[in-house]
């Protein structure tokens, strides 16, 4: 049995102790291999707490299979016998792929470990990427999710860019979709934009912003500003009109004074996200961040997220409302689990989940079909849609 795990805050080591724990409980026979963040920063002290048959770093995780079976004397099948066969496994029933194209980390945000357990940054190459993305778009898989622990860091170790990536994705894959991962905002190229004219590279950016306030950023060792934020978000749009901007906040980051929060809600608010994942902060030992004073209570943690999440349900509401009465192209991926609310469930290219009606035709799934958006959820969170016939 593998168990991947993640360190990214103390609370994430949490977990995953205690989902070890669990399966050692639930499965007393069963061999244990770990990986992950926390195996690679913590693997004697894993070794110890827990009986782990092995241990596989960040490093060698692409090896994991490999090395689990030559350390564990497991039986295994020789790899010509597999050749075509892991793609074919791998597409069958999927619609959407996610292709690490990097690794690691050059920038040291005093919130994360990330770059302890990662290391430094490390590249594929274009080449490689390419072949990948064909084997796939060659099985079923419609869309291809470029992403990277430091996406907008491709390429500095191989003499290569993100843009340049991009560039051959889109000349040499026939992929109908491709979407870009999370990328720090200082990062977002010049030429970006111009890409975005092809209608393949689809009009969604995840932006961390992390925080509104300048001082708290300054805390946190981040390179942008507020202001810096707000004036590419503003560009963005102007250039990619229908582009759905989305992030991570951190709620409660050590030392947030209650003016420094509400510029934080007032960046929001004037930004409108589609989508806000709000993180309240949890100190992580052996990052600066979680030696820094005013710490701020738990309770007032939660107060503030529950505003944060208020504020998001607004801004996603109302990115939501920008898009009926147009039509859009939606990527099907399974029948609607609640009748009620359409038949089909798909996402739009600014991946919004979109609700279909499309009584009595054959089978969407996988399909790329034009829908006409006729409304919201009464929840807020995803469109109404009926196919275009």
């Amino acid at each position: 049995m593998v168990v991947n795990t993640c360190a990214v805050t103390g609370e994430a080591v949490r977990k995953s102790r205690q989902i070890l724990r669990r399966v050692q409980r639930g499965n007393p026979a069963a061999r244990l291999v770990v990986s992950g963040c926390l195996a690679s920063l913590e693997a004697e002290a894993i070794a110890r707490e827990q009986p782990v048959d092995l241990v596989v770093a960040n490093r060698d995780k692409e090896r994991l299979v490999e090395l689990s079976v030559e350390a564990l004397g497991l039986p295994s099948r020789p790899p010509a016998d597999l050749d075509g066969e892991a793609d074919t496994l791998f597409t069958r029933g999927r619609q959407r792929a996610f292709i690490k194209v990097q690794d690691g980390c050059r920038h040291r945000c005093t919130f994360c470990i990330v770059t302890l357990a990662r290391g430094e940054e490390r590249s594929r190459p274009v080449r490689e990427v390419v072949a990948e993305i064909n084997r796939l778009a060659a099985g079923s898989v419609q869309e291809v999710v470029l992403t990277g622990v430091h996406l907008g860091g491709y390429g500095s170790d191989i003499g290569s860019d993100l843009l340049g990536l991009l560039g051959a994705v889109l000349a040499d894959t026939p992929v109908a979709r491709l979407r870009l991962g999370s990328l720090e905002p200082w990062d977002i190229p010049d030429g970006l934009w111009g890409l975005f004219a092809s209608p393949r590279l689809m009009p969604h950016l995840h932006l961390p912003l992390q925080s509104g306030s300048d001082a708290v950023l300054r805390r946190m060792a981040r390179r942008g500003r507020a202001r810096d934020f707000a004036a590419l978000a503003t560009a963005a749009r102007e250039r990619v009109p229908e582009l759905n901007l989305t992030t991570d906040l951190i709620v409660g980051f050590p030392g947030e004074t209650e003016a420094e929060w509400r510029e934080t809600l007032g960046l929001v608010a004037g930004i409108g996200f589609g989508q806000i994942h709000a993180f309240p902060y949890s100190p992580r030992a052996g990052t600066r961040a979680a030696r820094l004073r005013g710490q701020v209570p738990a309770d007032l943690k939660r107060t503030r997220a529950r505003e944060l999440h208020a504020l998001a349900r607004e801004a996603r509401r109302a990115a939501l409302e920008r898009q009926v009465g147009g039509e859009v192209s939606v990527l099907v991926e399974r029948p609607a689990r609640n009748p009620a609310s359409g038949d089909w469930l798909g996402y739009n290219p600014s991946y919004f989940p979109v609700r279909l009606r499309a009584e009595g035709v054959e089978d969407l799934t996988n399909r790329i079909v034009r829908v006409r958006i006729t409304g919201c959820c009464a929840d807020g969170d995803s469109l109404l849609g009926a196919v275009c016939t």
